[in-house]
């Protein structure tokens, strides 16, 4: 905490454009109409799966398939304990955060010794099974016919629900940087940049992969928690696998092992299928082009290309693209090893 408060005293210029964009989005909503202000307020749902799927994926080298099925464990997680236990809908969603962590830890206790595709191959093994148990049990779930749900607040106006999901995604993006300033962090990038390094230097490779593992499906719990008292209606369809890609889709377009890249791109990218809902299909022929372009042209993405872009400004010496922001991916030998 001690090094992020120092970084924020050293860099006044991006920390003064951070809060101004935090505030920004505060105020939004008072110059949007009640549709405009419940399509940004999904945004920042795909923005607290992008949050968390990066931390494990982007920094931890953990690519993880299951991010939506977490979300999805975390909404009915919820539903039933409001529902079944009689517990408020807050109680219900932090039961639906603790029961997406405690799966994510045992799911890591299988998986996380698997690596590269047989690791992505068992958590999509995983998000598969939930999407069919959730469509057979209909007499639990009601299957595709959609389970209904009370509201967080007693009314479905998105206002409210907006600064909720902004609240939450702001403090999940603050967890983040904090976790990446932190030791947690730099065991983090060593597992991700060379493992038998990071094993040779001293680091529980396997520990630390899930302490990572259950912070974010905890995140995307939390996040699919929000979504069902949000919507007021939970559908096996959460955990359809175009979910996941759309998440990989937000962050890749925004920046990938960039602190703001999930914000940035998940904004953008619920903005880009708002305006395709006319057609489902074109909707991913043309997210699929833009993350072409994208990895072609300049793989950092949206936040890395602002980055270059600032350093040029400055009359530094561009990074080179393959590097994301300049604390996140800072070698671990230059900060005196792995601690």
């Amino acid at each position: 905490m001690g090094e992020l408060l120092r970084s924020l005293r050293d860099q006044p210029l991006r920390t003064g454009l951070g809060a101004a964009v935090v505030v920004l989005l505060a105020l939004l909503p008072l110059g949007l109409n009640g549709y405009q202000t419940q399509v940004v307020m999904l945004g920042y749902f795909w923005v607290i799966l992008g949050i968390s799927w990066n931390l494990l994926a982007g920094y931890t080298g953990q690519f993880s398939l299951a991010q939506h099925a977490f979300a999805t464990i975390g909404s009915y997680a919820s539903a039933a304990a409001v529902l079944a236990l009689g517990l408020p809908v807050p109680g219900g969603i932090v039961v639906g955060a603790l029961t997406a962590a405690v799966l994510g830890y045992g799911l890591g206790w299988v998986t996380l010794r698997l690596r590269g595709i047989y690791f992505a191959i068992g958590t999509w093994a995983f998000a598969e099974s939930v999407r069919i148990l959730l469509s057979v049990n209909y007499h639990i779930t009601r299957g595709d016919a959609g389970l209904p749900v009370p509201f967080l607040f007693a009314t479905p106006d998105p206002f409210p629900y907006y600064y909720v999901f902004f609240a939450v995604s702001m403090l999940a993006l603050g967890l983040n940087a904090v976790v990446l300033r932190t030791k947690l962090g730099y065991r983090m990038r060593a597992i991700r940049d060379d493992q038998e390094l990071a094993v040779a230097s001293g680091v529980d490779v396997v520990k630390w992969k899930r302490v990572v593992f259950v912070i974010s499906t905890a995140l995307a719990g939390l996040g699919g928690g929000l979504y069902g008292h949000a919507i007021g209606l939970l559908s096996p369809n959460q955990a359809q696998f175009s979910q996941m890609a759309f998440v990989i889709i937000a962050v890749v377009l925004g920046g990938f092992r960039t602190l703001w890249g999930p914000v940035v791109g998940a904004l953008l990218a619920q903005g880009l299928a708002e305006a395709l809902r006319i057609s489902q299909e074109w909707r991913f022929v043309v997210f699929a082009a833009l993350v072409i372009l994208v990895v072609r042209v300049y793989p950092p993405g949206i936040m890395g290309g602002l980055a270059m872009l600032a350093e040029r400004l400055r009359g530094r010496p561009p990074r080179s693209p393959s590097v994301g922001t300049p604390v996140a991916e800072t070698p671990i030998a230059e900060r005196g090893g792995v601690p």
